[in-house]
Formats: structure tokens, C-alpha cells, sequence
């Protein structure tokens, strides 16, 4: 059942004060004049970027991977936005039992990076300023990594929410990443285009009529399943929390790693309470299901995960363990 957008406008503005109020104290500096990445030599031969506070850097079979931090937000244990419907008794027993403060939730905003031969590839967006001082803080994070923005090719997004499509554009309205072509969905982008203002401030996102115009010509629609990069990149369709939410599966040789979007958002609720209601949701019985088989899937077949909500750097898997299912964090 579609949640109303009055319900979810109230939520995303609920969270966006929330972001403000935790914003944490780092500046981020302004990218660094960089001349575009050239073509690189085989990926073997990559180089990790350096670690720091803000960029955790990983290897994804020949290539090479980051984490970059965007922001962070806590949101009360009120049952209005994870599992709504039942009682914040029953959310503390399982945050007390992981060693969790059980009166609040928090989650964290890193979108990922990864370099794949003569290819950049740009993972969700972040927040950018829809969502106030506590996020947007993607362009300090690459240019703590050494990443030029304009040697960007390709940006995966896995939906329109504010906090994965904000950092498209830069504070003046002008694209952040002006090589890059801008994959999703094409029932995404009909969703996020066919939007009213109203709709978009219940998603996050401000200034939604300049958003649209700014990022049209770089979109490239895709179908579920499609290989988008070949031999590195498919889009693996997760149903339930908008009518297009993708995620991703990013390959090198044998190696892979799931990139989930917002299929899950906390590490422990999510994981080990599957089918409790998260109020972001827009098909709550849909996105459970599908939720709940993801993280059984994974579990199973130790598959690889990329989790832009978990704690940073989120990356890990998920270990089946006695009678339920964990994140083990990398």
C-alpha cells in the first residue's frame, strides 16, 4: 500500500531538522583545481586513495573503491519512522540486546566510488543542501580522496530521495559533476520527474523545478537488470521503496559487492527486523519482502554489501547467527 505524501513530507522534514542538529563539526574544503583523471592503466595497477576521517578506501577485486562521508543523522526511538506501528519498548529491547543507546537511531549518508579502468563511478550523491549543515559534505570528502569532480563518468542513483540526489547540483544550481552521465531507473526518473513541488518537499528535495531542468540532459534511463557498465556494473531492481529504487551489483573477476540503497537503512532494525515498517518506505508490505529476502540471500551466499546508511564506512556482510541474521561491518 503507497504511503501518503503527506506522511512522508513529515518525515523527510522531520530528518532534515534532525541533520541540522547533529551537523557535525568538520568543514569541508572546497575540491581541489585538478586537471580529469587520464585514462588509467589496467585496473590491477590501481592505487588506493589515503584513508582519513572522511574517505575510506577498499580494493573490489582490481579496483579500487571509497567510501566517502556525507553526513549523519540520529532520529528519536518514537516508532515514527522505524517500525511504525508497533512500541519503542520493543525497538530498545533490540538496540539494548546489540549494545545500542536505545532511546535514538542513527544513520549515517556515504555515497561510493569506485575507478574502473578509464571510468569514475559515483554512487548515489548524497544529501548536497537539501538536508542542512548535518549532510553535504560529499565534495570535502573527494577532495580529501585526490577526485577531481569533473573526472566523474558515470553517477548510479539509486532513487530520488533528497539525500541520494541532492549532491547533483552544486549550491549555485549548477552541476556538480559535469562529465558524468546520471543512470536511473526509468521508472525513477518518470517518478521523480512527474513529481508536484509539494511531492518533492516531501521527498527532501528543494528547489525541485531547477533540479529537474539542471540534471534532464545528462539522465540515461535504464531498464531492471540492465548491464550498465559491461563486465563492472548491473542494476539489480529492489522493490518497494519507490516505484523505481535500484541497486547494484559492481563486479571485478570474481569479486562483487551489492550496492542496496535504501533497502535497508539501520544496521541492526533492519537486519534483524526485516519485516517492521520504516515510514520512508512508499510500498511498506513490498519493501519488506523484498528486504527480508536480500538479507537472506546475501547471508546464504556471502555476498559482498554496500550499505549507504550503516555505519561508515558501509561495507560488510551478513552472518547468519543462532536463530537470526547480523552485519558484520568490515
Amino acid at each position: 500500500m503507497q504511503r501518503n505524501s503527506t506522511t512522508r513530507a513529515v518525515t523527510f522534514i522531520a530528518i532534515v531538522s534532525a541533520l541540522a542538529m547533529v551537523a557535525c563539526s568538520r568543514k569541508a574544503e572546497a575540491p581541489k583545481e585538478e586537471a580529469a583523471t587520464p585514462a588509467a592503466a589496467p585496473a590491477a595497477e590501481a592505487v588506493l586513495a589515503p584513508e582519513s576521517p572522511d574517505v575510506h578506501p577498499f580494493k573490489l577485486g582490481e579496483l579500487s573503491a571509497m567510501a566517502l562521508r556525507d553526513g549523519g543523522m540520529e532520529v528519536p526511538n518514537d516508532n515514527k519512522v522505524f517500525a511504525v506501528g508497533r512500541k519503542p519498548e520493543e525497538v530498545a529491547a533490540v538496540l539494548s540486546a546489540n549494545g545500542l543507546p536505545t532511546d535514538k537511531l542513527a544513520l549515517t549518508i556515504q555515497p561510493l566510488l569506485v575507478k574502473a579502468n578509464d571510468r569514475v563511478l559515483l554512487f548515489d550523491t548524497g544529501a548536497g543542501t537539501n538536508f542542512g549543515p548535518g549532510a553535504g559534505k560529499l565534495q570535502g570528502s573527494l577532495s580529501a580522496a585526490g577526485v577531481d569532480p569533473s573526472s566523474v563518468t558515470d553517477i548510479f542513483i539509486s532513487h530520488s530521495h533528497g539525500d541520494h540526489i541532492g549532491g547533483l547540483l552544486k549550491p549555485d544550481g549548477t552541476l556538480a559533476f559535469p562529465n558524468a552521465a546520471v543512470h536511473m531507473s526509468a521508472a525513477e526518473w518518470k517518478f521523480m520527474s512527474g513529481m508536484t513541488a509539494e511531492q518533492a518537499k516531501g521527498m527532501g528535495i528543494e528547489n525541485y523545478a531547477d533540479r529537474i531542468a539542471a540534471i534532464k540532459p545528462k539522465v540515461a534511463e535504464f531498464a531492471p537488470g540492465s548491464e550498465l557498465v559491461p563486465g563492472t556494473v548491473k542494476a539489480v531492481e529492489i522493490k518497494g521503496h519507490t516505484p523505481g529504487h535500484s541497486g547494484y551489483l559492481i563486479s571485478s573477476g570474481s569479486d562483487s559487492l551489492l550496492y542496496v540503497g535504501d533497502s535497508m537503512h539501520h544496521f541492526v532494525i533492519s537486519v534483524q527486523k526485516p519485516e517492521w515498517t520504516i515510514a520512508f518506505d512508499g510500498d511498506a508490505p513490498t519493501a519488506q519482502k523484498s528486504r527480508a529476502e536480500l538479507i537472506a540471500a546475501s547471508a546464504a551466499n556471502g555476498q559482498r554489501i554496500y550499505a549507504v546508511h550503516f555505519p561508515f564506512p558501509g561495507v560488510g556482510k551478513f552472518e547468519k547467527q543462532a536463530d537470526k541474521i547480523v552485519w558484520i561491518g568490515e
